[in-house]
């Protein structure tokens, strides 16, 4: 069944992960009885796998995407970004996925390099490579886009970002998938205005897992302007780690204390997030694993995720 028969059929449940820049992290995430044999229990309707940073760590994208094919237990999906990337480059990339056994992808522009102002590639949004990808190779991809919920942090307002995502429908693109959102009220407003504006695809609601202090901070707020609400932030003020989680200074034991606490009520926050995300009657839930498998594994369970698979 191809992911486009698995939005039209059930409510869809997929995962992310990031390519290890070392062998030992590779060998963690694909090694046999590794991460990914664990996340395989869980059933996944796909997995997909990021670059690194600014476009980087193509190699380790692709081995582990040949990893997911070649062990048949889900769908692999790449990413591809607009990052230092020109036409031929990008045609040979794709080619190279095809070759692979791999037909389904996000298309997305990526986080531009830290000092940069351009992607520094012949594209510089989206809209253009998912054009670029249908030209050349017609259907034989499937093709996943950004939505962004609260509106790209590089966008002048909401409204032009989802006039943006109108032309990636249009231009091709197949399905959606969400960048994180914690703002449920923002949520069901930018539902209600995409479907207005004549958005169709199916949205797969990205959910960045609550699981540690600092990197909740640092994922809202270095690069996606993320709106952190009033129960989340009570959570991490109830678990503050001093002077900041980024430079502690407090006892050991403390801060051990305080982030075990904080993972167990980050974890709740994450179900009743994805309970809402279900009543609204999303089209999936993709979660962001982080490359981690235990607390993926429970928050899928206690959210019924695999119920849905």
């Amino acid at each position: 069944m191809g992911l486009l028969e698995k939005f039209a059929d059930h409510t869809v449940f997929s995962l992310e992960l990031f390519p290890p820049k070392t062998d030992k992290g590779m060998e963690k995430l694909c090694g046999k009885g590794g991460v990914l044999d664990r996340l395989y229990e869980l059933h996944p309707d796909y997995i997909s796998c990021t670059y690194g940073a600014g476009g980087t760590n193509v190699g380790k994208n692709l081995e582990v995407l040949k990893k997911i094919k070649a062990d048949g237990r889900t769908t692999p999906v790449t990413h591809l970004t607009c990052i230092g990337n020109k036409r031929g480059n990008i045609e040979e990339q794709l080619q190279s996925f095809l070759d692979n056994g791999i037909e389904d992808l996000l298309a997305l522009r990526g986080d531009l390099p830290v000092g940069k102002d351009s992607t520094e590639g012949d594209f510089h949004y989206a809209t253009e490579l998912v054009k670029f990808i249908k030209e050349r190779f017609g259907n034989r991809f499937t093709i996943g886009v950004a939505g962004s919920p609260e509106g790209h942090i590089a966008c002048r307002s909401i409204e032009a970002d989802i006039s943006f995502l109108k032309r990636k429908q249009d231009n091709g693109a197949d399905f959606i998938t969400t960048q994180m959102c914690f703002d449920m009220e923002q949520f069901k407003r930018w539902i209600h205005a995409i479907r207005e504006a004549g958005i169709t695809l199916p949205v797969n609601v990205g959910v960045m897992p609550i699981l540690d202090q600092a990197a909740t901070v640092n994922m809202a707020l270095s690069r996606n302007g993320c709106a952190i609400p009033r129960a989340l932030s009570e959570i991490i003020s109830r678990h503050w780690i001093f002077p900041n989680p980024f430079a502690p200074t407090e006892d050991e034991a403390i801060i051990k204390d305080k982030k075990e606490a904080f993972l167990e009520e980050g974890i709740a926050y994450t179900i009743r997030q994805i309970d809402e995300y279900h009543a609204l009657g999303v089209n999936g839930i993709h979660l962001y694993a982080l490359n981690k498998s235990e607390a993926v594994t429970r928050i899928a369970k206690e959210a019924g995720l695999i119920d849905f698979v």
